[in-house]
């Protein structure tokens, strides 16, 4: 099912991973960004894509845009008639969704219904969406398989993700079609259940990531309907195993503090990636130093790559 692909949020850190993938994998991307998570660079393209584009010496068409927008957004999809959508786009700091959860709803609920009630008017049935793993709440059962019920969300963040979800949910019904820097790092909590006290999560390397979404992608002419698909490691590591680890990667030493737990955390998350491999044949090969290395290269390229400088 290559294509025209709509790659919503494509500036950002996991966003322009997919974007050079799905341009490896042969599809042709259109990238939508308003800036919120991306760096500005040159000729107002966002500096991630413009070494998507010189790495891989093409050119990729950017367009500045706010989903809230929905006529601009209408008149994109009059000018290209596009195969899928890759969904990224959208706010997602827990702690800040807890400080200003009306902001968060009103994005995210509303850039989503724009983008599904334009798609829908083009009959563009395609959607991966990029969700999160706080939709599945404070976990009932390690690792999260994709029976864990959802919805049991511990802050506005995972509420947003998970209402999206829903919509999806209900739309694919009714369509009946196929259709994620600051001087002192906070390390929120260090009195959980867990090997050092500190939150445990599932890292991933955002190249695994961004061939998962692919995968989930190529997975669509199968007319599957509506699935969802955990992508993960199968392995949680503390937050301060991540500070150690991001340490080695840069060779410096990561100055943070312990602050006190956020509202709306949980002690630990990962998944059970099997069902993934299993339909997607998709699983991920780099591990946590690999990853550190990559992200510390990419962060280093991209000083305002990241709008949170926290640690759950």
């Amino acid at each position: 099912m290559a294509g025209k692909v709509l790659v919503t949020g494509g500036g950002g850190y996991i966003g322009s991973h997919c974007v050079l993938e799905l341009i490896e994998a042969g599809y042709q991307p259109v990238v939508v960004d308003n800036f919120s998570n991306a760096h500005r660079g040159e000729g107002d393209v966002p500096e991630s894509i413009r070494r998507v584009e010189k790495l891989l010496d093409t050119s990729i068409e950017f367009h500045e845009l706010d989903l809230l927008d929905q006529t601009g957004l209408e008149k994109l999809f009059k000018k290209h008639s596009f195969s899928a959508v890759i969904h990224f786009a959208g706010l997602k700091a827990v702690g800040e969704s807890v400080e200003q959860p009306l902001r968060y709803y009103r994005v995210n609920l509303t850039a989503s219904m724009n983008l599904l009630e334009v798609m829908q008017a083009h009959r563009v049935h395609n959607l991966v969406f990029s969700s999160s793993a706080t939709v599945y709440g404070d976990p009932q059962h390690l690792p999260i398989d994709e029976q864990h019920p959802v919805g049991g969300c511990t802050n506005p963040y995972g509420q947003t993700k998970y209402f999206i979800e829903e919509m999806i949910k209900d739309h694919c019904k009714a369509e009946k079609v196929a259709i994620g820097r600051r001087k002192c790092l906070s390390v929120f909590g260090n009195d959980y259940d867990t090997i050092d006290g500190t939150g445990v999560r599932d890292y991933i390397h955002v190249v695994d990531l961004a061939k998962g979404h692919i995968a989930a992608l190529k997975k669509l002419k199968d007319n599957c309907g509506c699935q969802v698909y955990n992508l993960g490691t199968g392995t949680g590591y503390s937050v301060l195993q991540m500070v150690k680890a991001v340490e080695k990667a840069s060779g410096r030493e990561i100055s943070y503090k312990i602050s006190p737990r956020r509202e709306g955390d949980i002690a630990s998350c990962y998944a059970d990636p099997r069902l993934a491999e299993k339909e997607l044949g998709w699983k991920a090969h780099f591990d946590l130093e690999r990853m550190c290395e990559d992200l510390w290269r990419w962060q280093s390229m991209n000083p305002t790559g990241f709008s949170n400088g926290s640690a759950s």
